[in-house]
């Protein structure tokens, strides 16, 4: 069997890079969803009864089990592996009353992509997961889960227990700044936060993460704690954005919208974001919100282009700014040189809850925070026009799956004159 034991995982660590530690995850939940069946949540039941009553669905997600290349069939680390749609989807009812527990080997944080994470990668899966009706269904699974992770009762996994807790010795190592870098009062239960996700879009303590040149509107700042990914000049309005490669296509990107003319050939940033990160946007420029508003879209589609990817949506982060779930947010730079931009956040997999904090007409300062991935993060773009022209600083590194974090609020471009 050659499954790799080290792969990139997972952009962001959202998954483990050991595979043999992500399948014991699986044979654990495995193991408890069959030893103890759950009464059927009621957004998952009708999940099931969609995907039952429905004759296309229906033969997608039976062939999408069938055609998981036979070296994935099989669990390297031993136990069970997900048998077809009905067990998967017996796993998810139980995963949407659960949250992450932290682990050094590798964070779970995406369990129902890694429920499909074979099974998505298919030709099959590539069809059902771009199905809308599936895809409004989704969003009701996620919503809930959303409500549990908001909830009290995830805030069990923010403890110290050395290995699984979120203030563990182990979480520590990996995060050993993080009473001095976040908002956070380590004599209370739980540090003071109230839930998963009150915990995981927590806040940088005042000054932790200045703003580079706050008085020089020629400096742009990096819009989310995130690694540079890819740039690209003179973007079209329409590509073949599922070709290896990916190009980027505005017209799917922007939605559309009617500004989205005055972006043809112009210049687009991406960048992801990490598991163990901060997850609040910032504007990266000074300027008036002229638009923001979120796009529903895709969860769990990937490019079958880039071939089979066991990672899945690893090698997809130029595909799934076209059809995930994101949100514009449209700024009119103070800077005359800027004009109107667009920052537009990514959802990806389960992280797709785009939460915009600002309204149309509001006017905000270079660094102010602009909105928030809830539960996590996932990827982002910086659109700009034509006429822009800018010097990017990748702060040594060269964008790609391989890079780390900029700092948010650092310099990620200045405007040539």
């Amino acid at each position: 069997m050659d499954v790799q034991m080290n792969t990139p995982y997972r952009v962001g660590e959202w998954l483990p890079s050991d595979v043999k530690f992500l399948q014991n995850w699986l044979k654990d939940l495995i193991v408890e969803v069959d030893n103890t069946p759950k009464e059927w949540h009621p957004v998952v039941e009708d999940l099931k009864n969609l995907i039952e009553g429905d004759a296309k669905l229906y033969m997608l997600f039976n062939l999408m089990f069938e055609q998981v290349p036979e070296k994935y069939k099989h669990n390297p680390a031993g136990g069970p592996q997900v048998r077809n749609y009905l067990h998967a989807l017996e796993l998810i009812n139980t995963i949407i009353t659960k949250a992450p527990e932290y682990n050094e080997t590798g964070l779970v944080g995406f369990p129902i992509n890694a429920i499909f994470d074979y099974s998505m990668g298919t030709s099959a899966g590539f069809a059902a997961f771009l199905d809308p009706r599936l895809n409004a269904q989704l969003k009701k699974v996620l919503n809930e889960w959303g409500k549990f992770l908001d909830s009290k009762d995830s805030a069990y996994v923010l403890n110290e227990n050395p290995r699984s807790g979120w203030f563990g010795e182990d979480a520590k190592k990996a995060m050993p700044t993080f009473i001095e870098d976040f908002v956070c009062d380590p004599t209370l239960p739980h540090y003071g936060f109230t839930s998963w996700d009150d915990f995981f879009t927590r806040e940088f303590r005042e000054g932790i993460r200045p703003v580079a040149s706050p008085e020089d509107d020629n400096v742009i700042v990096n819009a989310c704690e995130s690694a540079p990914y890819r740039k690209s000049v003179n973007v079209p309005l329409q590509n073949t954005f599922w070709i290896k490669g990916q190009p980027y296509a505005l017209s799917h990107m922007l939605n559309h919208d009617p500004y989205t003319q005055l972006f043809e050939n112009g210049t687009v940033y991406q960048a992801f974001l990490s598991a163990l990160s901060y997850h609040r946007w910032h504007s990266p420029v000074s300027g008036t919100i002229k638009k923001a508003y979120v796009i529903d879209g895709t969860y769990y589609s990937e490019t079958l282009a880039e071939g089979y990817d066991p990672s899945g949506p690893n090698k997809s982060q130029g595909y799934i700014t076209e059809v995930a779930t994101r949100a514009l947010i449209f700024i009119e730079a103070d800077n005359p040189a800027i004009g109107l931009m667009c920052f537009m956040p990514v959802g990806m997999a389960e992280v797709s809850t785009c939460d915009i904090t600002v309204y149309e007409g509001q006017h905000v300062e270079k660094g102010e925070e602009i909105g928030m991935f809830h539960f996590g993060g996932s990827t982002h773009c910086l659109i700009f026009q034509p006429h822009v022209k800018l010097d990017f600083d990748f702060h040594g590194q060269k964008p790609g799956l391989n890079s780390s974090n900029i700092k948010i609020n650092s310099r990620i471009a200045t405007v040539i004159p």
